[in-house]
């Protein structure tokens, strides 16, 4: 424990009977000062005696909370299951015990069964609780616009036109689908190789919509424990209705969706019951609302029949290698900020990359200019595209092939 300062002496003054006027009034200037000096030293000390009682009082305040906080039992989650005129029914959580207990007047009149409640020991209700969401829910709402337009992807105009008129054209233009009579499809699937651009264009109706753009792998949604991936569906379609307009995006849906087998593992159990919450999800009894979805898988062959049919997706679109002029077009995309050289020909060479995907096309450019960079030019030449090639389709080292190819 700190020790208080000593206070300063106190400064006395006498004065001689015999002193002259001038001698008096030069003992009292030095008397003065000194007095001004104490009075500094005091104002000090007392200024500090202040801070020292602010950081007592904040500690004080503190250990009482700590206190208080030691003395308090702690509260447990439970749901209200049923209202009745004795009190109410609370199911705590991971025991299912069921209790019928009393709450007061006060949190009565607010509570609703289904309500998630924080109970004492005792089972007393103690105070409501909002809603359960996930946040891993959350976490998979996109924040800002991904940096993709239609105008980036290429050979693909029919797939465009097909998933705006089915995703687009409802947000935007909901009352034109009211005068023909007509309910605007649910969902979109798309379906194709890998590296077609099926990603792509959902990025794309995320950066052209205003709506709310909620992206998941159909990998997340596969949970170790029972029940655990059925509730995370459940909140994001709730996510989704508290955000619309929304757009739900779920690549890779083969992971959850695919065709149900007689396998008894729990693993598989878990993905079946997983893929009947998201079936159930996309009926729904209530309008869904201004909410969309689209879909993307590599292995159409593998998705189950119940999630393909309509009501569910109600288009499902196949995403292809591109032709001859959408790989044209995807060149034209992938090399427009890249210093080519006047004899390149771009569409001469897009007639040799027959069979190649868009993002294989775009990793054959990167290579062409890293074979400029290679000989310590600043241009891009017709040979770099060709050696590019020539070593994708010559090279047996794995190590060596752009990952889009490996």
């Amino acid at each position: 424990m700190s020790r208080s300062p000593s206070l300063p002496e106190r400064p006395r003054l006498e004065l001689d009977p015999d002193m002259t006027p001038d001698e008096r009034l030069e003992a009292l200037r030095e008397h003065f000062t000194e007095i001004v000096e104490v009075n500094e030293q005091l104002t000090e000390q007392l200024d500090a005696a202040r801070d020292r009682q602010s950081d007592l009082t904040d500690e004080v305040d503190q250990l009482e909370r700590e206190n208080e906080t030691l003395k308090t039992s702690s509260l447990y989650i439970a749901t209200a299951e049923e209202l009745t005129d004795d009190g109410v029914v609370v199911k705590q959580h991971g025991n299912n015990q069921e209790v019928l207990t009393e709450v007061s007047p006060s949190i009565r009149d607010d509570l609703e069964a289904g309500d998630r409640v924080a109970i004492n020991d005792s089972f007393g209700v103690k105070q409501i609780l909002d809603p359960e969401t996930d946040a891993r829910a959350q976490a998979m709402q996109v924040d800002g616009s991904p940096d993709v337009s239609y105008d980036d992807i290429g050979g693909l105009e029919e797939q465009i036109l097909e998933v705006r008129e089915a995703v687009e054209e409802p947000l935007i233009n909901a009352d034109q689908f009211r005068e023909i009579g007509i309910e605007p499809p649910s969902g979109v699937l798309l379906h194709g190789p890998p590296g077609t651009g099926k990603t792509m264009l959902a990025k794309a109706v995320a950066n052209e919509t205003d709506a709310t753009f909620i992206k998941m792998a159909g990998s997340e949604l596969v949970r170790k424990f029972i029940g655990e991936g059925a509730r995370l569906v459940r909140d994001l379609f709730e996510l989704a209705t508290e955000r619309e307009p929304a757009i739900i995006f779920i690549d890779e849906i083969d992971a959850i969706a695919a065709k149900r087998t007689e396998s008894k593992t729990s693993g598989d159990a878990e993905v079946q019951r997983t893929m009947m919450q998201l079936l159930s999800e996309m009926d729904g009894f209530d309008e869904r609302g201004e909410i969309r979805i689209i879909a993307a898988t590599n292995r159409f062959d593998m998705l189950d029949r119940a999630i393909l049919r309509p009501g569910r997706f109600d288009r499902l679109i196949e995403v292809p290698n591109p032709d001859i002029e959408g790989r044209e077009r995807i060149l034209e995309i992938h090399t427009e900020d890249m210093n080519l050289a006047d004899d390149v020909d771009l569409g001469a060479f897009a007639t040799e990359t027959d069979g190649l995907s868009g993002a294989e096309l775009a990793s054959l450019a990167t290579e062409a200019g890293m074979f400029a960079i290679r000989d310590g030019r600043t241009t891009v030449e017709q040979a770099d595209f060709h050696d590019a090639l020539e070593k994708i389709e010559g090279d047996d080292d794995a190590s060596s092939v752009p990952v889009a190819f490996a």
